[in-house]
């Protein structure tokens, strides 16, 4: 008779600032890596690597969505007859505190517990000494896991069940290839928790930029790893025979994937079969000049893109190394997208050095009048552990936060050279007020009509950007349908609430989020109707400057163009140009 080994994947999500774990009853953005390593363990099991008569038995869970009882965990793993583990995967650095009191219960019963992620990842591969909260881990036991788990995962299950575990296994010299391994996989009672049964898988890792503020570079490296299009095919049906369609493909910069093509026109058959295939994916400023790589997309399901705009000041994207955002290519971009009806998100950093309140709000000013973005998100800069920024600070002594709870780009956690942190606060707050301001909203859905978008679409996703903010007090990016709060669920260096003072206050906090949410409802949604009421007529006659075709005067016109370095940076674009046309003409 075969014994059971329980396999406990857990991705943790992490403190908001009353202490109390971040949790939907719907949670918005499912978990690759999750998804990855149940794939991976799914195959172990199915391969049988611990022995004939061994089951792997696999639970895959995400807090945000999922309440984690460490008591209960414990019992089914000391009831298995053949023993069991507990991995903690995908662990950012704002994650790490919640990973750790997740696996301080679970230690203290002698229960096996590994973290890995980006945060031991990262500071593995980027600092000379071992970061406190990975030295802790260690402390209590945590075996730690740097790289990634393709043809290793097996090796870790064994060591396990024979109870001879490592206290490191490091990996990050040596990342595998992920062509034919074991596909993205979670069960699909795992993705009815997220916001309208959305998954995601990786069809590639790695980004050839070497920009400072990013950790995705020091820990997958800057080497295209890619995934066959059959993989992505058997990825697609599987998830289809579940009744799954919606996907986030999570890699950083798809366009630099060099089989975006076969990609795309495997995805592009799979649709013609009747699947039919929704998609976001995140690409660079640049993508556009791919040939055919837009167009492409929007056949292949693609409604929505990810575009990290970062900022509209040359001088601070040189400074952080992001050298391929060229400023004068965004309408460009950004007008080839919307000609294929495809929503467009960017990300806008806030605070880089000589940024300042006054400049930041007349650059977002500039965004809404002359760029065509529908959605726009915003980031503090933050020295991310396993960025070349943080190695920095960190090698040069600057002070910064010690919590890495606060390290999700939705807090301060450094000084900047120019603003107060309450000015840096403030002026972040308001960001998010000043673009999604009650007629910026409706210029937005106007332009959705005009280029025959619906703006009903739109404003589903206005609405969330705009009340994760005000109402949910969280980024939107980790967002989700109706807050859960377990009481006893809050960070050890708080205390536990009377239940006669938690109750009540948290029944009065969700029916007042409950009212202000059907408030934005009524109101956006039903400028969102009159919008669409006149869209044939929208379509014919609106016309603004972001919807603009590009000129090449513009420059001397637009003020995205004009001050902020924008002006000398356009001039040495001209001079570029002039000498390539020279060059060309000889």
């Amino acid at each position: 008779m075969a014994k059971t080994f329980k396999l406990v994947l857990i991705k943790p999500s992490h403190y908001d600032d009353d202490g109390y774990v971040i949790q939907w009853w719907r949670s918005g953005i499912p978990s690759n890596t999750l998804a990855s390593l149940y794939g991976l363990a799914r195959d172990c099991a199915e391969r049988r690597v611990l022995g004939a008569d061994v089951d792997i038995e696999i639970a895959g869970y995400d807090e945000t969505n999922t309440r984690i009882r460490t008591d209960r965990i414990a019992r089914e793993i000391e009831t298995s007859p053949a023993g069991g583990l507990v991995m903690i995967v995908g662990v950012q650095s704002n994650q790490m505190p919640r990973a750790l009191d997740i696996a301080a219960p679970l230690r203290a019963r002698g229960i096996a517990v590994g973290i890995g992620g980006f945060h031991v990842s990262g500071t593995i591969a980027m600092l000379p000494d071992i970061d406190p909260d990975v030295a802790r881990a260690t402390a209590m036991g945590v075996f730690l896991f740097a790289g990634e788990a393709e043809d290793r995962l097996e090796g870790v299950l064994l060591d396990a069940f024979n109870e001879r575990l490592k206290p490191l296994y490091n990996y990050m010299n040596d990342l595998p290839g992920i062509d034919g391994t074991p596909v993205p996989h979670l069960p699909p009672q795992r993705l009815l928790r997220t916001a309208g049964a959305l998954t995601s898988f990786d069809a590639g890792r790695g980004c050839p930029y070497q920009c400072s503020f990013c950790t995705i570079i020091n820990v997958q490296g800057r080497k295209s790893r890619r995934r066959s299009p059959d993989d992505i095919e058997a990825i697609v049906r599987e998830n289809a025979a579940n009744g799954v369609f919606r996907y986030f493909i999570t890699d950083d910069n798809f366009a630099r994937n060099k089989d975006w093509e076969a990609i795309f026109d495997r995805m592009i058959a799979l649709r013609r079969e009747g699947i039919k295939i929704k998609a976001i994916i995140q690409v660079d400023t640049l993508c556009h000049n791919i040939p055919n790589f837009i167009e492409k997309a929007a056949k292949a399901g693609v409604s929505r893109v990810f575009i990290g705009l970062e900022n509209i000041n040359p001088d601070s994207l040189i400074g952080a190394k992001k050298r391929q955002n060229k400023i004068t290519e965004y309408r460009k971009m950004l007008l080839a997208w919307k000609a294929q009806r495809v929503t467009t998100y960017a990300g806008y950093i806030l605070g880089f050095p000589n940024d300042t309140p006054a400049s930041i709000r007349r650059d977002i000013e500039i965004i809404k009048r002359e760029l065509p973005i529908d959605i726009l998100e915003f980031f503090f800069l933050t020295p991310l552990p396993g960025s070349e920024d943080h190695k920095v600070l960190h090698t040069k002594g600057v002070p910064v936060d010690a919590d890495m709870n606060r390290y999700d780009l939705n807090h301060v956690c450094t000084d900047h050279p120019v603003m107060s942190r309450a000015e840096w606060e403030g002026i972040y707050r308001d960001a998010w007020r000043i673009f999604y301001s009650d007629d910026h909203v409706v210029t937005v859905q106007k332009r959705a009509a005009a280029m025959g978008l619906s703006p009903f679409k739109l404003v589903n996703f206005q609405i969330w950007f705009k009340g994760s903010i005000d109402i949910e007090g969280v980024h939107p990016l980790e967002s989700g349908y109706f807050r859960l709060k377990s009481r006893r669920d809050r960070r050890p260096t708080l205390p536990i609430e009377s239940p006669f003072l938690f109750y009540p206050r948290y029944a009065g906090e969700t029916l007042v989020k409950l009212a202000r949410w059907g408030g934005l409802w009524l109101k956006h949604g039903g400028q969102a109707l009159r919008v669409r009421r006149d869209r044939e007529r929208l379509r014919a006659e609106y016309a603004d400057i972001a919807l603009t075709p590009v000129d090449e005067n513009e420059t001397e016109t637009l003020e995205l163009f004009k001050g902020r370095d924008a002006d000398s940076f356009v001039a040495r674009q001209k001079k570029i140009a002039a000498i390539k046309d020279g060059v060309a003409a000889a």
